[in-house]
């Protein structure tokens, strides 16, 4: 039961930033590779805003997520709309280049220190026992229900509401959407403010629950290979993606080693790739494009 609870935790905090990826390929067709970054930042942000508020913690949680937001609406309005025109990899090459300069200045403002956000706010990770002798934290607990929700809300949002349609729509034909009337750019900077807005989700509950400091982002980089192998336009794939490669990581580390955690999510990867290289749930034509 503790390996099964283990796997729920990690996959939620995989799906929380895959999801990311998948929302931003659907609608701009861009390969956000800073996406690890920008969750660090996000994480930095929330340490900063507990660290001024001693006493009014919670207030944090919002703030960073706002900052976050406004942080993926940056993004493409300042880097990556002016390269419309451009082939696609360029704007991929400029996502690499942010991604550099924000781990360093992170790394010129905090050094690369380890920092507690959970601790800061005086708060604690209570254990809680679960039927078969598992346990999960507090913290395990809001990340899977972070996950279930905005999966939820994602699906909810894309299928009912009017500019969830326009998102779709500008998705599969941006031209045909800006001649019907779409804004393509409000469109595209809020798919790129939503990923941002939930890899600082993600980015608080990991730093809550693990740490702080400037090699978070490569859990962010580990989440990629989740976006990949669900389906890079599928947000339905992002679910059992996560779970299976969560799944494969901690039988890994159980069985096998500890070292292997950072390996198992390229290896599940390059197997999709051998099989499936769409992935699970993706558009088989979408490959062309990546």
């Amino acid at each position: 039961m503790q390996l099964l609870a283990n796997t729920l935790a990690l996959a939620s905090i995989y799906i929380l930033l895959a999801v990311g990826y998948v929302v931003v390929y659907r609608a701009s067709r861009v390969l956000n590779l800073a996406h690890g970054e920008l969750m660090m930042l996000a994480g930095y942000a929330f340490f900063g805003l507990v660290s001024a508020t001693p006493g009014h913690p919670l207030w944090a949680v919002p703030a960073a997520l706002v900052v976050s937001f406004l942080a993926g609406v940056g993004v493409y309005a300042t880097l990556v709309r002016p390269m419309a025109g451009h082939p696609l990899f360029s704007a991929v090459l400029v996502t690499v280049s942010l991604g550099i300069l924000l781990r360093g200045l992170v790394l010129l403002g905090w050094t690369a220190d380890i920092l507690y956000p959970l601790a800061v706010s005086g708060y604690k990770n209570v254990p809680w026992p679960l039927p078969g002798g598992a346990v999960l934290t507090t913290i395990d607990l809001l990340s899977i229900l972070m996950a279930v929700t905005v999966l939820l809300a994602l699906w909810g949002f894309f299928a009912r509401s009017r500019l969830g349609i326009q998102m779709r729509a500008a998705a599969e034909n941006p031209l045909l959407a800006a001649q019907r009337g779409v804004n393509i750019h409000l469109v595209f900077s809020l798919s790129w403010g939503i990923s941002t807005f939930v890899a600082g989700v993600a980015a608080i509950l990991y730093a809550s629950k693990v740490r702080l400091d400037p090699e978070i982002g490569v859990i962010g980089l580990r989440a990629f290979p989740v976006a990949l192998v669900g389906g890079l336009d599928s947000l339905a794939g992002v679910a059992p993606a996560g779970l299976a490669i969560a799944l494969l990581e901690n039988l890994a580390i159980r069985y096998v080693s500890p070292l292997l955690s950072d390996v198992v999510p390229f290896l599940a990867l390059l197997v999709m790739l051998f099989v499936r290289p769409w992935g699970l749930f993706g558009t088989k034509e979408e490959i062309e494009r990546v």
